[in-house]
This record gives C-alpha cells, sequence and structure tokens, in this order.
C-alpha cells in the first residue's frame, strides 16, 4: 500500500498546484513549501535560507564565504558553524523527509526527494513535465511577463540537473526512479487521475 506520493517536476509544468490538489483529493498532508519551513526549523536557520539552496549546488557567492569563513580569525562562540548552504540544506532535508515519509500519508514535492526515498517500497513517485509553450503559458497566468518565464524555464531545470548530478551522481530525470512520468498539458484533473489510477493500479498487481 502506498503511503508517500513524490512529485519531481520541470519548471513551469503545474506540478505545485496539481500536488495541491493531489493532496486535497486524498486528504493527505502537502509538503511543498512547508517542507522549507521544516527543513528551517530542523537546521535552525530562516526559511528564507532553504529557499535559496533548494535544488542549486553551491554558487559562486556561497564558496566565496566559505573560503573566506576558513580564513578568519576572529570567530565568535555563535558562528563555530559554516553559514547554511546547500550541503547542509541537502543533509537537513534528507532527515527531514525520511522522517516525514515514516509518517505517511504526504505529497511531497521535489528537493530530491525520489532519491532520498528510493528504497521505500510504500513511496509511489511521480515526474511531471510539459511542452516549452504549455510551461510559458501556465507562468504567464501567475502574471509574470514572456521574458521572465523564458528565463526562468531555460535556467532553473539546468539547476536542478546540477544539483541530482553533483548530490546523487545521476541523470535528471533519472526515469528509472518514476512510476510514471505525465506530460501536464492534459490538464490538472487528467493528471491526477492519471497518477491515481496508475497508483492503484500497481497496488492491486502487488497484492495478487
Amino acid at each position: 500500500m502506498y503511503r508517500v506520493i513524490t512529485i519531481e517536476r520541470e519548471y513551469g509544468c503545474g506540478a505545485g498546484e496539481i500536488a495541491r490538489k493531489l493532496a486535497s483529493k486524498l486528504g493527505w498532508k502537502l509538503w511543498d513549501n512547508e517542507l522549507t519551513a521544516e527543513i528551517a526549523r530542523v537546521a535552525h536557520v530562516d526559511p528564507s535560507s532553504v529557499s535559496m539552496c533548494e535544488e542549486r549546488v553551491d554558487s559562486t557567492f556561497q564558496k566565496l564565504v566559505k573560503v573566506f569563513w576558513r580564513g578568519s580569525y576572529e570567530r565568535r562562540a555563535d558562528l563555530e558553524q559554516p553559514p547554511f548552504g546547500p550541503d547542509r540544506m541537502v543533509e537537513v532535508g534528507e532527515e527531514v523527509m525520511r522522517d516525514i515519509a515514516e509518517r505517511g500519508k504526504c505529497v511531497i514535492v521535489g528537493r530530491g526527494a525520489p532519491y532520498f526515498l528510493r528504497e521505500r517500497g510504500d513511496t509511489f513517485h511521480v515526474f511531471l513535465y510539459a511542452p516549452r509553450a504549455e510551461k510559458l503559458r501556465r507562468i504567464e497566468e501567475l502574471g509574470m511577463s514572456l521574458q521572465d518565464a523564458e528565463d526562468l524555464v531555460d535556467s532553473v531545470d539546468q539547476e536542478r540537473i546540477l544539483f541530482v548530478k553533483h548530490y546523487f551522481g545521476a541523470d535528471w530525470p533519472t526515469r528509472s526512479l518514476y512510476h510514471v512520468m505525465i506530460n501536464t498539458a492534459m490538464g490538472d484533473e487528467g493528471v491526477i487521475s492519471t497518477i491515481l489510477h496508475s497508483m492503484r493500479t500497481i497496488e492491486h498487481e502487488y497484492a495478487i
């Protein structure tokens, strides 16, 4: 019986809203922005620090901060730990996601969840994607300009590719991880129906 759903996604395909509707339909807990807040709580940092690190490898600035930190001769007692960065985010994120998965009945969006939870038999993994035009349409509907939408579509997934390669040594998307990969151009309700039908079909086959 599946108790956890992870949703990995291409930027702009509407995964956040689909995940919200799916969790609501199931009566499960959604972990999207809530996951950022939980990682921040466990790491004792501001949520904005986590947001800056999510699904990104170290930026040049962050690397410079680390070099500066190591070379500092004046360290206060409350600054013994290095600044919160992607390495620490991944470490805490894995801890948080494993705890969330143990509780069950949840939908987790991104943040490396399919990789952290890949060995769990009670977790159903979904990858959502869409044609470029569909992604731009969805982003523009949120009030963003076409130029900004194009810039984000062209850059965010490249960061995710680097993130997964750096921290998991894998290609993104790692197709073998997912039970289903769905084109969201079919519409949110169609995507949700496909996820639920596929999940229940596999559950039935395992039960036989």
